[in-house]
């Protein structure tokens, strides 16, 4: 009896311990314990409203998240209205932003109290591409044709529409009147979607909109792709129009304007979150993109597909705030202090 009690006693403080321990269990991984707010800093229609209800819905309906995700567009001041609210969430896991270069350009064009800094880099879903566009009732079949025509009329005859002042599509503008050595009167819409409709209805010459705000026109026979701002031919081989794959479009380079630009389409969130958030998030938009409707989207919207995190992300991101830096002084569109 005596051992059987001394057996006891030296058992009884081992399952104590065991028994805290299972009731503890394994620490839960972070996920999202109410909706969360997926801001964008754009106009409704255009590339970044397209692609973050696009992942609203791929989560959905692949049941990738417990709690809803709920865009919202806050494009008040060039993004200035998004970017500064999750700038103000410091620590608040239920708010992310997807990004375009307005991220840079912004601050850099008002003076507005923000910088990529303030935020968490999460992930970059994609580059986009810029095309040159006309009205396919036009008769240029070529850039090259085209900023004759634009040299020929004259400062300012030819009117080129974009998203917003100051923002991608007018540095990629002024790009191209330096390079081919004409000028525009430069006219800004709210959204890559509003371009589009005002070049088909013939209310602008021309755009430089993403390939995913026009694609639908181009389909349609209402629109020409001139060329793509990059240094290589997109590599998308099915066809689009009855005659033309992305990949057919030549580069703007190929034409004779020297003008490469890409953009950021990525994910950011308030600073100070913890990295099990941050994981979350990841590994999110690594599923999202494993499904068949963000490999559509890819491909119809003609996206360079490179994805990054962590200080890989981090470093890009810094890359291009120099590069735009550049581009804007150049084009005189930095704020004045």
């Amino acid at each position: 009896m005596g051992i059987q009690r001394a057996f006891s006693r030296g058992l009884l403080p081992l399952v104590a311990a065991f028994g805290l321990v299972a009731a503890s269990g394994p620490v839960a991984a972070w996920e999202p314990t109410k909706p969360v707010e997926f801001i964008i800093p754009a106009g409704t229609g255009g590339g970044a409203d397209q692609m973050a209800r696009l992942i609203q819905g791929i989560v959905a309906k692949h049941n990738l998240m417990k709690q809803a995700l709920i865009p919202v567009n806050k494009s008040g001041g060039a993004g200035a209205e998004g970017f500064l609210e999750v700038k103000a969430a410091k620590g608040d896991p239920h708010k992310i932003i997807i990004t375009l270069s307005n991220l840079f350009t912004t601050p850099m064009a008002t003076g507005v109290p923000f910088n990529w800094k303030d935020l968490t880099p999460v992930a970059m879903l994609s580059l986009d591409q810029f095309v040159l566009w006309v009205n396919a009732e036009d008769p240029y079949k070529t850039a090259k044709e085209y900023l004759d025509a634009v040299k020929k009329g004259g400062p300012n005859t030819f009117k080129m529409g974009g998203t917003g002042s100051k923002q991608e599509d007018q540095i990629v503008t002024a790009a191209i009147e330096k390079a081919a050595g004409v000028k525009f009167t430069y006219i800004p819409f709210k959204g890559g979607g509003a371009v589009a409709t005002q070049l088909v209805g013939k209310h602008v010459n021309s755009s430089v909109n993403n390939p995913i705000e026009a694609v639908a026109q181009w389909r349609a026979g209402k629109l020409r792709a001139l060329c793509v701002f990059d240094s290589v031919r997109l590599p998308y081989k099915n066809k689009v129009t009855e005659t033309q794959a992305w990949g057919d479009i030549p580069t703007c380079r190929e034409a004779g304007v020297p003008t490469d630009y890409v953009m950021l389409r990525g994910i950011f969130m308030p600073a100070g979150v913890s990295d099990d958030v941050v994981k979350f998030y990841i590994d999110l938009f690594t599923k999202v993109r494993a499904t068949p409707e963000w490999k559509k989207f890819m491909e119809d919207g003609a996206f360079n597909q490179t994805f990054m995190t962590g200080k890989d992300y981090a470093d890009w991101v810094a890359k291009a705030e120099t590069l735009h830096y550049g581009l804007m002084k150049d084009a005189g569109f930095l704020a004045k202090k």
